[in-house]
């Protein structure tokens, strides 16, 4: 799929915006010249200014060109399943970590995608625990980033 420079630039435009509303509402910090909210600001302002050159850059398509060209894995039915299934397996994590917890959705979630990608089936279940695992391990105990237990909270580590 392709998109026209300029939509991508409004698109861009619209985020660099939408990053400037919601840091003006962080705190200021008492006795600092630089708070929370320099940092998105900056990057905001980066964004639009980057945007507002890929607008006016871009030309407008001509006459009987398309503002969004479909790509040509979109023909595949294969292609078209396999993201049907990808964009499933992300609102299905976003909706059900909080209840079931990542150890237990990133196993089903890897599971659907190996049977999805042809892995053989004796090995997904093994793969889809080990590679979670390895992950939760990376970010809980590495990074230390708070990933949801759900029901399997009892056996926090």
């Amino acid at each position: 799929m392709k998109l026209h420079d300029t939509l991508s630039g409004l698109a861009l435009l619209i985020l660099a915006l939408i990053i400037a509303i919601n840091s003006a509402g962080f705190p200021e910090v008492p006795g600092q010249q630089i708070g929370p909210a320099v940092f998105p600001r900056v990057l905001a302002a980066l964004l639009a200014l980057c945007a507002v050159l890929l607008i006016v850059r871009a030309r407008l398509p001509a006459s009987g060109q398309a503002w969004v060209q479909l790509g040509a894995w979109l023909q595949s039915p294969v292609h078209r399943r396999n993201f049907v299934i990808t964009i499933a397996c992300l609102l299905f994590y976003i909706l059900a970590s909080e209840l079931l917890g990542f150890l237990l959705c990133s196993v089903l979630i890897l599971g659907v995608m190996f049977r999805a990608l042809s892995v053989k089936p004796s090995h997904i279940v093994p793969l889809a625990i080990a590679i979670t695992l390895l992950i939760h391990t990376l970010f809980y105990k590495g990074l230390r980033v708070p990933l949801p237990w759900g029901v399997l909270s009892p056996l926090q580590w």
